[in-house]
């Protein structure tokens, strides 16, 4: 099949537009979440397989980050505001938890296969975030403002911040040593850079509305601004793009108040940023890579399989408790902190890349091909999860946005 490979663009292009068109439909017809259709037709058409699509392509990798980004964006903008700040501690407990638990056992796993602390404690990070792949899902199903799910948004952004903190932290002692200075330094770049964006952005979005206008056009003009410019905020400060790209959309969220957003760029997303997102994450998929850190390191990836999924149920089952969540919404909240793709693989790949002067790297490579299974199968089963949940509770649960009930 090397002649696919020298398709025109344009037919590869519509190759795979079909294959995204047909796949999440057929996935829906076997039970199964539509995103896990666009993953399987990025195992199709990347070099695994077909080898139609380039992975290291710039147009692929660029589709994939702007995906990335407005799959953040849009979960920041459908959080209700007024929820929202009435749950916002519920949501700082459950990220404290939800990123503690699995960074501890992270930990503990890197400690027992004899890595160093500081190794040790990027294991840990690669853990501890989330990426809401299942958001899609939730949306489709009109559960975006029940309460457990606005929590699990929230906490999405500690969880992704505590872990490129941790990064952070750990880069430059891996080269150079301890330095409480530069914690302090990335401390106070985060206290300046949170507000920057949730007072000045939300300020600076509604005085452009008001100068240019309020047409369709401009509104996605503005939205899309706004996220490129706090992506590349917090990429500039160290951290995560998708962070910021979650705060720009809680900010326009604000500025936007009763004006209405463009549903344009939303379908635009939703048909085709997003879903090359996905397919981006099938591209990970390297067979031999898969089945060979299976076969030559089964314990090491037994226990960071153990450590993200015994650390995501731990957390959701006690905080939900807790917070007096039924057994639907925590299985809910645990279905969408499994998948591990985003903050995960930046923080595996820059540790990895990070040498130190004797050319000892952070993390090495079977932590890393460790990581590339995590990605694939904890996406894969937190799709499958979200979708069985949200089908449980569309079928058992009252069309209550802010469950409280006892558990």
């Amino acid at each position: 099949m090397e002649f696919l490979a020298h398709l025109p663009t344009l037919t590869s292009f519509a190759l795979t537009l079909m294959l995204t068109l047909v796949l999440p439909s057929l996935m829906e017809r076997l039970r199964l979440p539509g995103p896990v259709g666009y993953i399987l037709a990025g195992i199709i058409l990347g070099p695994q397989v077909l080898a139609v699509l380039n992975p290291d392509g710039k147009i692929v990798q660029f589709f994939a980050d702007i995906g990335k980004l407005l799959l953040m964006f849009f979960a920041g903008f459908e959080v209700d505001i007024e929820q929202f700040n009435r749950a916002r501690r519920k949501a700082a407990t459950f990220g404290l938890a939800t990123f503690s638990a699995p960074f501890l056992l992270g930990v503990a796993v890197g400690w027992l296969m004899g890595y160093p602390p500081n190794a040790c404690a990027v294991i840990g990070a690669v853990l501890a975030s989330h990426t809401l792949l299942g958001l899609p899902v939730v949306k489709a199903a009109d559960l975006m403002h029940r309460e457990a799910v606005v929590v699990t948004v929230g906490a999405t952004v500690f969880t992704d911040l505590l872990s490129i903190f941790v990064l952070a932290v750990c880069l430059p002692i891996h080269i150079s040593g301890f330095d409480p200075r530069n914690v302090l330094i990335e401390l106070f770049w985060l206290a300046v850079y949170v507000p920057a964006v949730l007072i000045g952005l939300s300020w600076l979005a509604a005085r452009m509305l008001e100068r240019f206008g309020k047409s369709k056009a401009n509104r996605a003009l503005v939205m899309l601004v706004v996220m490129a410019v706090a992506a590349q905020g917090a990429e500039l400060i160290g951290l995560e793009g998708i962070i910021g790209a979650f705060l720009a959309g809680v900010a326009l969220k604000r500025a936007f108040g009763t004006t209405p957003s463009d549903d344009s760029l939303e379908v635009m997303s939703q048909t085709l940023f997003i879903p090359i997102f996905f397919v981006a994450a099938g591209f990970l998929v390297d067979f031999k890579v898969f089945f060979a850190t299976l076969r030559d390191q089964p314990l090491l990836v037994l226990g960071i399989l153990g450590a993200l999924f015994g650390g995501k149920w731990l957390a959701a089952e006690v905080a939900g408790r807790v917070l007096g969540y039924r057994a639907t919404d925590r299985q809910l909240m645990y279905a969408l902190t499994i998948p591990q793709v985003a903050a995960t693989l930046a923080v595996a790949l820059v540790a990895y890349s990070t040498r130190n002067p004797a050319g000892q790297r952070l993390i090495d490579e079977p932590v890393l091909n460790a990581t590339v299974v995590l990605v694939i199968l904890s996406s894969l089963i937190g799709l499958i999860l979200t979708g069985r949940t949200v089908k449980r509770l569309q079928a058992r649960e009252a069309p209550a946005t802010t469950p409280r009930e006892a558990s």
